[in-house]
């Protein structure tokens, strides 16, 4: 018996509860799944699955065994890595996910750059707007901009994620420019549909500031208010990252610069520090490396157009 192929089986079949799901995920016959697991169980000497003719669940035997297969699964990975270093070329398939709106602004960019480093390791990059669950989607790295992680999962910090507040000339010359905070109580806000309030979290000098808004529309992707914002449907908050360019070319308006929305962390979340394969922790390092810093490479470029930034001199002289 294949030990590692084994191995391999009753992971997937415990991940998906189904050895007919499992058997689709490997590209392997449902009786070549059954007999990994018979197998297994031989070699174990315990049953690991209960099974019925609608489900598979876990043993008691099973439940203690899975996690210490996995171990024995990655561990098995790492060896190959290394007995392979020194001939071979970093080689695997990662399955990555973010939001769309970070894919299309920075990660893909960066993907792209590290596969010409290391042009054998294959990645898939999912777009979600949704914390995916890693284990049930075979996921190996999510990038994800949050101050809230969940637990069970390891993450490392790569940047900071800023926005600021924004609107189109078009929206501003129709409703006025707001002053202060206050003021956004009376206008169109553009607010993402993740949460049961509208509101907006500002700084200012420290202090924290939260604001409930409201307006007649909301999405739940960034991109779709970006493009709100930009149609003339109200005030956004957009993170620096998307809409730097549209600033720039002041097809956006930034608005209430002394109080900046509350800045979020831009972290790789994946399952496990141990056994962590070749592949994915060189991609980790990369972007680390790319996205790093005392100051995130988007907002190291100006965000006002040269216009805007010329009057501003002259009405300081």
């Amino acid at each position: 018996m294949d030990q590692l192929s084994a191995i391999r089986s009753f992971i997937e079949i415990a991940d998906r509860g189904s050895l007919t799901r499992a058997a689709e995920t490997l590209d392997l016959s449902r009786a070549m799944m059954s007999r990994h697991l018979e197998g297994l169980e031989r070699w174990l000497g315990a049953r690991l699955l209960h099974r019925t003719t609608r489900r598979v669940s876990l043993s008691e035997a099973g439940l203690e065994a899975l996690p210490r297969l996995r171990q024995m699964l990655e561990l098995a990975a790492d060896l190959q890595a290394v007995a392979g270093a020194h001939r071979t070329e970093p080689t695997g398939k990662l399955r990555i996910t973010t939001s769309l709106s970070f894919a299309v602004s920075c990660l893909t960019q960066a993907v792209v750059d590290f596969q010409g480093r290391h042009p054998r390791i294959e990645v898939e990059l999912v777009t979600v707007d949704r914390a995916v669950d890693l284990v049930g989607e075979r996921i190996d790295l999510a990038i994800r901009i949050t101050n809230r992680l969940d637990d069970g999962v390891v993450a490392r910090r790569l940047a900071s994620c800023r926005s600021v507040l924004c609107a189109s000339p078009a929206y501003l010359k129709r409703r006025g420019r707001p002053e202060r905070p206050e003021d956004l109580k009376t206008h169109e806000c553009i607010t993402h549909a993740f949460g049961a309030r509208a509101e907006y979290r500002l700084r200012r000098a420290g202090r924290l500031t939260t604001l409930d808004v409201k307006g007649a529309l909301s999405g739940n992707e960034t991109a779709v208010l970006r493009q709100a914002a930009l149609a003339g449907a109200g005030i956004a908050m957009l993170p620096t990252y998307f809409v730097g360019d549209d600033l720039m070319r002041g097809a956006l308006v930034r608005l209430l610069p002394d109080h900046e929305p509350e800045s979020l962390g831009i972290h790789a979340v994946y399952l496990s520090r141990q056994h962590q394969p070749q592949p994915l922790k060189l991609l980790i390092d990369f972007l680390a490396e790319r996205f790093g810093g005392d100051i995130a490479p988007w907002d190291l470029q100006p965000t006002a157009p040269a216009t805007l930034r010329s009057a501003g001199r002259s009405a300081r002289r």
